[in-house]
């Protein structure tokens, strides 16, 4: 098969998993009475398969990536992400309402294998596992307090949207302990399309605010309607929205800025994904928020449908950013894992940005 052929057969069978088939992916039906240690096998990959020698993308700089296979049926759907100052340990949450913890080994600066991995059930109020798919559709996960080993998460879920506070420890995760006050404006998202990425300010004189951010929720201009939830300056915040992309999930940058994974899906041209990075001066209340084009990817680089992002500091001094994607339980679709370094110091936009 030709290569313009080969892509757009591929950018079908992508759309079909990340379009049709997340209404009617075989999410476990069974519930985890508790956490369950698994094996996660890795085939390393590149992000772009045509020259694996390439790390130069955008204004980023590809450190590797893996693509994942758990031998639990229980493994994957993972939408939140959250790491630890060494980029070690790795928490995530799925929309199959479970967490899962692993330790990420490293190859010299690459990833090699995700080992240590337990997977358990994300409690509601009442101690016991989320069941119906209302309910356990966890999106966003922002570390409140500790580490991804003990601590505090905030968590946001679709269908039945809201945001929860868990308590959790290596064995548990839940019950929470208090929910987050949606504004107003939430009740305007769809059932499917609710808040997709949430993150805590570090840093700065925003420093404690959850800011979220809906999938798709725009304002009258059709620009990205998001929160700050909390903090000095509560209320609603603008991101331009470019070229039809919607966001899928957020990360706080130590300076106190964000950056932002953002996804954009058309049968005619398969997925995209875009990182974007926004400055700390630049997140006010109020004000359309633009941000800095870090990369713009195509389906004919190494990408799936990406819906997580964390960031840490490696030894280094870089800033990298950890991006997973979320295989919605089917067959048409992988969880992968990558990282990027961060150039530091502001950047000009992509090319092609509009």
């Amino acid at each position: 098969m030709a290569r313009p052929a080969l892509i757009l057969a591929s950018a079908c069978l992508v759309g079909i998993g990340l379009v049709v088939l997340p209404a009617l992916a075989d999410k476990p039906a069974e519930v985890l009475s508790g956490p369950l240690a698994t094996k996660v096998s890795a085939i390393p990959i590149a992000f772009d398969r045509d020259r694996p020698e390439r790390t130069a993308f955008g204004n980023l700089t590809f450190r590797g990536g893996l693509n994942l296979f758990g031998k639990s049926r229980h493994f994957g759907g993972y939408s939140g992400i959250a790491l630890d100052p060494s980029g070690t340990t790795l928490l995530a949450v799925s929309d199959a309402g479970t967490w899962m913890r692993a330790t990420l080994d490293y190859d010299g600066r690459k990833l090699k294998a995700l080992d240590d991995v337990v997977i358990g059930p994300i409690l509601g109020k009442d101690g016991r596992p989320l069941r119906g798919d209302s309910e356990r559709d966890s999106e966003g996960l922002a570390l409140a307090s500790g580490d991804p080993k003990s601590g505090a998460a905030f968590v946001s879920f679709e269908r039945d949207h809201r945001i929860l506070r868990y308590p959790f420890t290596m064995k548990s995760f839940g019950p929470p302990d208090r929910a987050v006050p949606l504004p107003k404006e939430a009740g305007r998202m769809d059932r499917n399309r609710g808040i997709e990425a949430i993150a805590l300010v570090r840093s700065g004189r925003l420093a404690g605010t959850l800011v979220a951010f809906s999938e798709g929720l725009t304002d009258k201009n059709g620009n990205l309607q998001g929160w700050f939830l909390g903090g000095s300056t509560p209320g609603v915040i603008t991101v331009r929205r470019l070229g039809g992309f919607d966001i899928t999930d957020a990360a706080s940058l130590p300076d106190g800025g964000l950056v932002l994974l953002e996804r954009r899906f058309r049968y005619s041209e398969g997925v995209k994904m875009r990182i974007r990075r926004i400055a700390a001066s630049e997140l006010k209340r109020g004000a359309l928020i633009e941000g800095e084009v870090l990369l713009e990817a195509e389906d004919n680089l190494n990408i799936d449908n990406m819906e997580a992002i964390a960031v840490h500091r490696a030894a280094s001094g870089e800033t990298i950013l950890t991006l997973m994607a979320d295989d919605n339980f089917s067959a048409l679709q992988r969880t992968l894992i990558m990282q990027f370094s961060l150039p530091d110091g502001p950047v000009l936009a992509a090319p092609g940005a509009q």
